[in-house]
Formats: C-alpha cells, sequence, structure tokens
C-alpha cells in the first residue's frame, strides 16, 4: 500500500521488492487496492500500472484456500479486540500465510503485535506519520 499511495515506506517496500523474495497473499493485494483507491483516491488504472510489472516477480501473489481460512480466523480469535487490537482478517490471512522463517513488513500496530505473538520477526515500516510499529 505504501508504494501505491507514495506514502513514507515507499523507499523502503521499493528495496525489498527489489530483493527479489516479496510475496502478499491474494486477500491483502485486494485490500491494498480497495484502500489506496477508495482511500487515497488513486485511480484504478494507476493502480493496475504500478502493479501489472511488480506482479509475478518480484512480488508473487500467493493463493488461499481453506486451510489458511482456519488458520486465519484462530489467528483472530487469539488476537483481536475491538478496541485494543482491531486486527482485520485480511491481516490475519497475512500471518496465516507466513512460513517458518519469514519476516512480516508491515506499518500496522495490531497487525505487527499479532504477528510477533505468532513468532514471527517484523521489518517495522513507517506509517503516514513516521511512526513504526
Amino acid at each position: 500500500m505504501a508504494l501505491l499511495a507514495a506514502e513514507r515506506a515507499a523507499d523502503e517496500v521499493e528495496e525489498l521488492l527489489r530483493s527479489g523474495e516479496t510475496a502478499i497473499p491474494a486477500v491483502n493485494l485486494g485490500e491494498a487496492i480497495d484502500v489506496v483507491q477508495r482511500v487515497h483516491g488513486v485511480a484504478s488504472e494507476d493502480v493496475r500500472r504500478t502493479l501489472a510489472p511488480l506482479i509475478g516477480a518480484p512480488l508473487v501473489v500467493l493463493p488461499q484456500g481453506e486451510p489458511d481460512a482456519w488458520r486465519a480466523s484462530e489467528i483472530r480469535l487469539r488476537h483481536y479486540n475491538r478496541a485494543t487490537a482491531p486486527l482485520s482478517l485480511a491481516d490475519c490471512f497475512l500471518i496465516a500465510a507466513a512460513g517458518l522463517g519469514d519476516e512480516i513488513a508491515t506499518s500496522d500496530p495490531p497487525l505487527a503485535a499479532a504477528a510477533r505473538k505468532e513468532g514471527f520477526v517484523v521489518m517495522a515500516l513507517p506509517d503516514s506519520t513516521g511512526r513504526r510499529p
């Protein structure tokens, strides 16, 4: 999302993509596209133009199925709290898709906290105010 919305973390996201080891679950890609268009007002054509050369390599889009749905729901049961940890279901899918040794890059505090509690290393990216989770 940072790259698509030209946010503070865009340079770090570009660096991650250049590393060639970057993946995103399909549901998270959909969420990012939605937010960039709906919240940031980026035109659909611009989003497609930016993403097209990235999809496949260097950005692998991970398909998800029933096992991921079960894992995501279990993660949300463990970590979601409406007032203190508003963890989205899409973020739970991201954690569910991560494998042993994977690092999760995010600027979202609830996602970062849940990922750490699930045993993942978090690459803390700056949010729109420059804060890192």
